[in-house]
């Protein structure tokens, strides 16, 4: 009984860690609220999984584990507003660089130290992430394509997510919608099939291809009836227009 309630103890305060790191990780608009579910979602389960049963029965995974939750907190530790002075007591940063400097250092050192362990994969989505905040797509995409490979589909799922936005940023228009496919094709609990489509339907809507993005978003109002993902994607088509 001692020890199942260690391991609950720890799920719950992964989930807890994870749930914040993802809302102040996502670098999407409000606008983007399928997608930031969708990512939520994700490490709540990638953090059951990870605490299950056989995958924490050595030191090394339970050392991952507690540096991994100081990472995220890094991750997620406040940026303070241009020329306010650091507050005694209170940790923050002056940039969201300098944060993601400091997440990254920490998130790569985890991978460096422990490259085996299941911790490690969500470390390499992370390192991914804050790479990507720092703007060293060649970083990013490493990280990302290693996450994107994971044999956990949840994180692979999470990985080409983020992995798509990189290749976004860079021009990489072809394998950007390549991933935006994959994701459709073979939905999961992390990224629905809706979240995929309405992601690809913007970025064709911010390449200038109206009709390709009107399709996906009527294709979305259809199969999701009465939804936020519908909801969404009505608002998006009707800015299409005008």
């Amino acid at each position: 009984m001692r020890a199942e309630t260690r391991h609950q103890l720890k799920q719950d305060r992964f989930s807890k860690v994870t749930i914040e790191a993802a809302e102040n990780a996502a670098h999407w608009s409000a606008e983007h609220q399928a997608k930031i579910i969708a990512a939520v979602i994700a490490v709540v389960v990638i953090g059951a999984i990870a605490f299950g049963g056989w995958y924490y029965i050595n030191s090394q995974d339970e050392k991952a584990s507690a540096e991994l939750s100081t990472a995220v907190r890094t991750f997620e530790t406040p940026v303070r507003p241009a020329g306010v002075p650091a507050q005694p007591g209170y940790e923050s940063f002056a940039s969201s660089q300098e944060r993601a400097t400091a997440a990254r250092k920490q998130f790569q050192s985890i991978v460096d130290k422990y490259p085996r362990t299941h911790t490690a994969d969500m470390a390499r989505y992370f390192v991914g992430l804050a790479s990507s905040q720092l703007g060293d797509n060649t970083a990013a995409e490493r990280s990302l394509q290693e996450a994107a490979a994971a044999s956990n589909g949840d994180l692979a799922a999470l990985g080409k997510f983020a992995l798509a936005s990189v290749y976004r940023s860079e021009n990489k228009d072809t394998q950007a919608v390549d991933l935006y496919k994959q994701l459709i094709d073979k939905p999961t609990l992390v990224v629905s099939k809706a979240t995929a489509q309405l992601e690809l339907a913007e970025f064709y809507q911010s390449r200038q291809k109206p009709d390709e993005a009107k399709k996906i978003y009527d294709q979305v109002e259809k199969e999701n009836p009465a939804t936020e993902a519908a909801s969404l994607a009505q608002r998006r088509a009707t800015a299409l227009k005008q």
